[in-house]
């Protein structure tokens, strides 16, 4: 009894113990943990902050890209593992992996694309049991832009009608090819400034634009920038247009026509091209109260235009037309078309419509087509010199090649000058029925009516064999009918 006691008080005193110096804890008491008032338990992790810099920099060139790691109170986080990626073709892709510095700093030199979208960075720090993580934002680097030169270069001359390229060259300053957009403009001669064509420029800095200019041209470039080469304006590049054929040398002191005359569209298509089509609705309207009127012995259905490529004095191909009547248009056509084939040389060759209508010869104006040297046909209108009396012009069956070099001998004297009248030219003046253009109207049906007394005039025989109409002959008698 006594020993059971004893245990009891034994016990009881080695719980007190316990209890007192925390070994154990008391009936109903919380066991506790970490976290509970006055126990520090874990520490908690520093925060810390991730930046990213790096200067601009020329495409190409590295830049210096520094990221640094630090501690909420600015501390330089040392020892830690930092990543760094870079975004390109949208995808980023790791780019260094390196621990930071004394400093608290990763460096990377990565070199500049040219498009900017590959030139954004950013960095990770994966954290550690004392430094929480941390990310930098993306970082876009600027490009600074490189100086550059653009060029225009090709053929400094091209023969009428042919193709030159003019090609484009876009250098940096210090001879990077530059691929981009490129505007080419054109200037023609006697014209301005246009746009002639947008092109790009390959990887090379190259492009190439194939022109057939037909005049003397200027062309330049203007490259309009990219993000990292800047905008630039090339020099002039000249383009000298030389005509196909042998101009034609005159005698010297030779005067030249009264009237000038604009050059004639340039020509196109291989050969003569010959048309002959029905009176247009605009060009007859043209010819009405002018070469034609109200009476005449001829009316629009009986008349033909005749177009036809010809060689001009400056050694160019022009078009150039005639009214003629539907009988005769066949073979003056084929007259002029043969001209063009044996490159003998008109002066022009404009629808005599357009010298407008003249009071004293009852018709268009004679005497200012062959004064500007001008070829014709139809025209109803009073001879040249004699009025009231009906020209074989009236009936569309004559034709007048080079006035200016080969006169009429009207009844107030020579027209539209005397100086050529005892000269000559193996090309575009005949003084004899032996002359090459002489034999090539007579091979087509065009005789050389009146020879040397009107020069420059041609009639077309009809079925009957007869150059000149009835009533004309017989009103001009024994002079001529110009």
């Amino acid at each position: 009894m006594l020993l059971g006691r004893c245990t009891t008080l034994l016990l009881t005193f080695v719980a007190g113990l316990a209890l007192l110096v925390g070994l154990v804890p008391a009936a109903g008491a919380d066991p506790g943990g970490p976290g509970d008032p006055g126990d520090p338990g874990e520490p908690a992790l520093v925060a810390t902050t991730l930046t990213l810099a790096a200067p601009a920099r020329y495409a190409d060139r590295p830049t210096d890209l520094v990221a640094t790691l630090a501690a909420a109170d600015g501390t330089p986080v040392v020892g830690a593992p930092v990543t760094l990626e870079r975004r390109q073709g949208g995808v980023w892709t790791p780019l260094a992996a390196a621990v930071t510095d004394a400093t608290g700093r990763v460096a990377a030199e990565p070199v500049l694309a040219r498009r900017p979208a590959d030139n954004v960075f950013r960095a990770a720090y994966a954290g550690d049991a004392t430094y929480a993580p941390a990310t930098s934002g993306p970082v876009a680097v600027p490009l600074v832009k490189r100086t550059s030169q653009v060029r225009v270069r090709g053929p400094q001359r091209v023969v009428d009608e042919r193709r030159v390229p003019v090609r484009v060259l876009w250098r940096t300053g210090d001879g990077r090819p530059v691929a981009g957009r490129v505007e080419l403009f054109r200037k023609p001669r006697g014209g301005s400034w246009t746009l002639a064509r947008r092109l790009r420029t390959d990887e090379q800095g190259r492009a190439e634009l194939v022109v057939r200019p037909r005049v003397d041209t200027a062309w330049k470039a203007v490259a309009t920038g990219t993000p990292w080469a800047g905008r630039a304006t090339s020099g002039v590049h000249r383009v000298d247009n030389v005509p196909p054929g042998e101009p034609v040398v005159l005698p010297p002191g030779a005067p030249r026509p009264r009237v000038t005359l604009p050059p004639q569209p340039r020509a196109t298509g291989a050969g003569p091209q010959l048309r002959v089509t029905r009176i247009p609705d605009g060009v007859w309207r043209s010819m009405v109260g002018r070469s034609w009127r109200p009476g005449c012995p001829v009316g629009r259905a009986g008349l033909r235009l005749v177009r036809v490529n010809y060689w001009g004095y400056d050694g160019y191909r022009h078009r150039g037309e005639v009214v003629a009547a539907a009988s005769a248009a066949g073979a003056i056509g084929r007259a002029l078309a043969a001209m063009h084939e044996r490159r003998f040389p008109i002066r022009a060759m404009y629808r005599v419509d357009r010298f407008g209508w003249s009071g004293r010869l009852q018709g268009a104006d004679d005497y200012r087509s062959m004064a500007a040297g001008n070829t014709s046909a139809f025209n109803c209108r009073w001879v040249v010199g004699r009025p009231g009396v009906r020209s074989p012009h009236s009936y569309g069956r004559s034709l007048d090649v080079n006035p200016w070099e080969n006169p009429y001998r009207a009844s107030h004297g020579w027209t539209p000058n005397s100086w050529w009248v005892a000269r000559s030219h193996p090309r575009v003046a005949w003084r004899s029925g032996s002359h090459p253009v002489v034999r090539l109207m007579a091979a087509h049906g065009l005789r050389w009516t009146y020879g040397l007394s009107d020069i420059h005039h041609f009639d077309a025989r009809g079925s009957s064999g007869r150059t000149v109409p009835a009533p004309v002959a017989r009103a001009c008698g024994e002079q001529v009918c110009h």
